[in-house]
């Protein structure tokens, strides 16, 4: 299959615009993926979340091999048709889930681990992620990799970037083999394979993943490991180590992350793809992001307020609704204020990588950068009712 990313232009600070050309659409990047991690973005519909502007959604290899299976996704006509969704999806490996749960044993076979009810032990390898990935018929999928828990040791981080490059070479040679044998499911039968880059928080570490994991010419790439705890600071340099040993023609992607500022800096990095459960989490919770910082819809000062959630936001609850009625339904615990503040939550980041795409055409990536950084944090400090 032919590269599927176009670079379009580079910004002076490192920013990237771009293109990502898949048989469901095309991905305009910087992107963001908001998670579906059952085969549903949490309390929307298909419909609502196309209609926030995003081109791509990720699904959860472990939640979904689970439970319903992959095995009956793939006889209903894989992922897409299973939750009515016709633009493009990644799916993950599902190491970043197994390897977070208790009394998980690794190997150089793969994960053995306990089945979350009945505790019946199952066990997770490369060629089992990539055959589940098949059989869901995600657009994009995601090697095996070992994920390390944060801090760790710089011994431990060396071995297991050693397993991981052996374990992403498994898997692309049983990828390569699922696509000869025509078993990715869906209507297209095409799936992309992105490798991903570990190495925890050391510097030489990054560098040699990237370069161990570049060498096996992945579809995309994907910097892993960054989204444990790390912090901006960190996160800032551990993708300043990485990014610049990754080939330039193919999508970076950073898994995991994140917040508005944690964007701004990974895109400023070389970063063109992102997802995160920050948005729909957060918008569960009542807090909502605005151009001027975050609010928190149940503070008092809210029960009376006519004005829509963010003035400058074209979203259905902005358009329609003040933010007095979105304070009543959490105050209600009405489960159409948590719909109504996805929907604003997931287009607010939509809004935010649309001005990022338009700001680096313009050469001008960092001076909306700080614009918007200077508005969005310094409200968040100020607001009685921020977050």
């Amino acid at each position: 299959m032919p590269n599927p990313f176009r670079l379009l232009a580079t910004d002076p600070t490192g920013a990237r615009r771009g293109t990502l050309t898949l048989p469901r659409g095309v991905v305009e990047t910087p992107t963001f993926m908001p998670v579906g991690t059952s085969a549903a973005v949490k309390g929307v519909t298909a419909d609502q979340v196309a209609a926030t502007g995003a081109g791509i959604i990720l699904g959860n290899t472990y939640h979904l091999a689970l439970a319903p299976g992959a095995d009956k996704i793939a006889k209903l006509g894989g992922l897409h048709r299973f939750m009515g969704w016709s633009g493009p999806i990644l799916t993950d490996s599902g190491g970043f889930q197994v390897f977070s749960l208790p009394k998980t044993r690794v190997d150089e076979r793969g994960v053995t681990f306990e089945f979350e009810k009945g505790g019946q032990p199952m066990e997770l390898s490369p060629e089992r992620s990539m055959e589940i990935q098949a059989q869901l018929g995600s657009d994009i999928a995601m090697v095996f990799d070992e994920c390390l828990e944060y801090p760790c040791p710089e011994r431990r981080a060396a071995e297991s970037i050693e397993r991981t490059f052996r374990w992403e070479r498994r898997s692309k040679e049983a990828h390569a083999r699922l696509v000869l044998e025509k078993r990715i499911s869906g209507a297209t039968g095409q799936q992309l394979l992105y490798g991903i880059v570990q190495g925890s928080t050391f510097p030489a570490l990054r560098q040699r993943s990237a370069q161990q994991i570049a060498s096996l010419d992945f579809d995309g790439y994907a910097i892993g490991g960054v989204s444990v705890g790390e912090g901006l600071e960190l996160l800032k340099k551990i993708v300043g180590w990485t990014a610049p040993f990754l080939p330039a023609d193919r999508a970076r992607y950073l898994m995991g992350v994140g917040l508005p500022e944690d964007l701004f800096a990974s895109v400023e990095r070389g970063i063109d793809q992102f997802d995160c459960v920050i948005p729909t989490r957060y918008a569960r919770g009542g807090t909502l992001f605005t151009a001027r910082g975050k609010i928190r819809i149940e503070h008092r000062k809210y029960r009376r307020d006519a004005y829509p959630i963010d003035t400058s936001c074209d979203c259905y609850p902005c358009k329609t609704v003040p933010r007095a009625y979105l304070h009543h339904l959490f105050e209600t615990r009405e489960p159409l204020g948590e719909t109504l503040a996805t929907i604003h939550n997931l287009r607010f980041y939509q809004r935010l990588l649309a001005g990022m795409r338009s700001a680096i055409e313009q050469a001008r990536f960092a001076a909306y950068r700080d614009e918007f950084l200077g508005n969005y944090l310094r409200a968040s400090e100020e607001s009685p009712g921020a977050d």
